[in-house]
């Protein structure tokens, strides 16, 4: 199983998308507070159409709270500062896709207490990111295909 971790995400839509692509691939969602928006958001709803039902989401009040909670499994930090590219992670059963917020990405001193474990997508230097949702499916399709795609058609 993939969890995917949104770390004080702030645009409904992105999470809503980020929330189908979870129920499509049986990855669990967890949201960090604080969110930058409320989750009866008509947009977050919306772009998550009809699949919460199959979605499993977890809210947590920290990255402490996860770290704590989960101190078994391992973490791949997303970020643009990352070292390595992200089809360079030997992905695992149960491991933690870490992302953040919009417009900040992960806190600073987060990257730095997990240098080795931050990846990065690459892309032309004057980019200056992807949006949220498109980077999470990326690196999540990655590490299901590293899997060969289990449970999935």
């Amino acid at each position: 199983m993939l969890h995917i971790v949104l770390v004080e995400p702030e645009i409904p839509a992105n999470t809503g998308n980020i929330a189908r692509t979870c129920s499509a691939t049986g990855s669990v969602l967890h949201l960090v507070r604080p969110l930058g928006f409320s989750t009866d958001d008509r947009q977050l709803k919306r772009a998550g159409l009809d699949y919460w039902h199959l979605l499993d989401i977890r809210y947590h009040d920290s990255m402490e709270e996860i770290w704590k909670a989960y101190a078994d499994r391992r973490f791949h930090y997303a970020s643009t500062k990352g070292g390595r590219y992200y089809s360079e992670a030997n992905y695992q059963d149960g491991d933690f896709l870490v992302f953040g917020k919009e417009t900040k990405g992960l806190p600073e001193e987060m990257l730095e207490a997990h240098r080795e474990e931050v990846i990065r997508i690459p892309m032309r230097r004057d980019a200056r990111s992807l949006n949220l949702s498109n980077a999470v499916a990326i690196v999540a399709y990655e590490a299901l295909r590293q899997w060969s795609f289990p449970g999935m058609l």
